[in-house]
């Protein structure tokens, strides 16, 4: 019989307070990227639409990735490793920051620190996780840091890490 490994995010089980994920690979970021984003929510801002605009205003002198989308893309990098068909849902977002901004061609890395765990009260089978958000270009400067509270299903196997039957 062959061994099949199916990928999926972390049980509530499986977190540990303290614990840092480095998500990987990165993501290059694109001005097709930025532009589609941008404009797909709606967001008319100068800084990330208009070239001759953005290029005559200092400090950066050239259009600045949306926040949003780095704040997307930032979360979006953890999803796999952390929450991929684990999570009931988003409860919430705090202490978003955005230090530095990214450009068009700047590479977004990802990690994640597990703050705080505890069993959900409302919802057996649960619990909630908060997690820390870190976004760092290929530089290694912080662009983005969030801190992200969620939902998250125990394993139904007790006991163990692995897949339900």
């Amino acid at each position: 019989m062959t061994r099949r490994v199916v990928q999926r995010g972390l049980w509530f089980e499986e977190f540990e307070t303290g614990v840092v994920y480095e998500h990987r690979p990165g993501r290059t970021i694109t001005e097709a990227d930025n532009v589609l984003f941008t404009t797909l929510t709606m967001n008319t801002q100068a800084l990330h639409l208009d070239a001759a605009f953005a290029d005559a205003l200092p400090p950066f002198n050239q259009r600045l990735v949306n926040s949003m989308f780095t704040l997307s893309t930032l979360v979006g990098l953890s999803v796999a490793q952390l929450t991929q068909g684990t999570i009931v849902a988003n409860l919430g977002f705090s202490d978003i920051a955005f230090p530095k901004p990214l450009f068009h061609g700047d590479t977004l890395y990802a990690e994640t620190e597990i703050t705080d765990l505890r069993e959900s009260k409302s919802r057996p089978g649960e619990g909630i996780v908060t997690f820390a958000h870190t976004g760092r270009n290929q530089h290694g400067d912080v662009v983005a840091t969030a801190t992200r509270k969620t939902l998250v299903r125990r394993n139904p196997l007790p006991g163990s890490p692995g897949e339900p039957a």
